[in-house]
């Protein structure tokens, strides 16, 4: 439930994601402001439809694979609700789950065409974008963003400008270094502190002292520590300076939309049952993934932990009156501001967006843009 290690090329990548980052909070400022509509483009879901999955299974199944971000968690509860209720199946689909190598990304094995789908996060399809390896957003599994620093309780950072000068867990992404230095800044700090990749378990490494600090999830890291009896002081990015951006996304490639808009339909109206049964049904839900076949033995040491991740992050999958998946352009459309003495073109990342500076590609129900393109 963790910022994966990423194969990074380029040296920009943070550079680059600074400036995505500051520019997509001013761009949301200037949303809000804005009297100009924004257009939506809905994943249709009807309930009818969902309730006439499972009643017939198609004589002939097409293989996909849909390659995953971590080991199987309650960010990925809607896929398995769907395999549980055979709806891949019913909409001819013979889904297999690639399971998540350190060694290779999601965001690689879709690019080149190894998996059909994955799982991915928006700093990865930004960066992904940078380094000519696009990857496309085709739904936001979680509509706003969970992610948050944590220190141990008893450590004495009690706020982020307290992290100055400490050693921060990381995965090996650029952006992790981009996005922990304008949160330490934005309550006052310098940014400055010690970066280094972790080949342990982040809040195993937390909690031995080995790290100062690290990157987690609520819904997950968190619940799991206060299971645990291990106190945390908890700072939401969101709360310091960093846009609230779709993460985790379920991602494809332009090659799969431009030749299988058909079975990504299908396939998206699958998910999509799964993730709005998964919103209204978290305990039936939870229980689906628990006891799933495609779980590997041995997942999950606390069921309850998923029980009550699942109770967090249910009513979190989509906003109260908002179907699942839904992606808005407000929130991917971003006008940089330059942080350095070298003006940026301006640069777009949108589902649905317009302008000379996006490609758009719209496939039955899928809208999204390719890449970031410099207009």
């Amino acid at each position: 439930m963790k910022s994966r290690t990423r194969l990074w090329l380029s040296i920009g990548i943070p550079v680059l994601l600074i400036i995505i980052v500051v520019g997509a909070f001013l761009w949301q400022q200037h949303a809000v402001s804005s009297s100009v509509q924004t257009p939506q483009h809905p994943i249709v879901t009807p309930e009818s439809q969902c309730a006439t999955l499972g009643t017939s299974t198609p004589q002939q199944l097409t293989s996909m694979n849909l390659a995953l971000d971590w080991t199987p968690n309650t960010n990925h509860t809607g896929i398995y609700v769907a395999l549980a209720q055979n709806w891949y199946r019913a909409e001819g689909i013979d889904l297999h789950l690639l399971p998540y190598s350190a060694s290779v990304t999601p965001d690689v094995l879709v690019s080149t065409g190894k998996a059909d789908v994955g799982v991915g996060f928006t700093e990865g399809i930004v960066a992904d974008a940078a380094v000519g390896q696009p990857v496309v957003s085709i739904a936001a599994i979680i509509q706003h963003n969970t992610s948050a620093l944590v220190t141990l309780a008893g450590s004495g950072l009690t706020r982020p400008s307290d992290l100055d000068g400490k050693t921060y867990g990381g995965f090996g992404s650029p952006y992790e270094s981009a996005v922990m230095g304008l949160v330490i800044q934005k309550d006052g700090g310098k940014g400055q502190f010690r970066n280094i990749t972790l080949s342990v378990d982040a809040m195993q490494a937390l909690e031995s002292h080995r790290i100062d600090f690290v990157w987690v999830y609520q819904g997950w890291e968190v619940i799991q520590a206060q299971r645990q009896g291990v106190k945390l002081n908890i700072f939401p990015i969101t709360s310091y300076g960093i846009p609230d951006y779709y993460t985790p996304n379920l991602i494809t490639s332009p090659t799969e939309i431009k030749q299988k808009p058909e079975l990504l339909r299908k396939f998206m109206l699958a998910t999509a049952c799964g993730y709005e049964y998964a919103r209204t049904h978290p305990q039936q839900a939870a229980q689906m993934l628990l006891s799933s076949p495609e779980v590997p033995a041995g997942t999950f040491p606390d069921p309850g932990l998923v029980l009550a991740s699942q109770a967090y992050l249910s009513p979190r999958y989509a906003d109260p009156g908002r179907k699942w998946g839904l992606q808005d352009a407000a929130a991917w459309q971003v006008r940089n501001r330059p942080l350095h003495s070298h003006p940026e073109p301006q640069r777009r990342v949108c589902p649905g967006g317009r302008g000379d500076a996006s490609l758009r590609l719209r496939v039955t129900g899928l809208s999204t843009c390719r890449a970031i393109a410099i207009g």
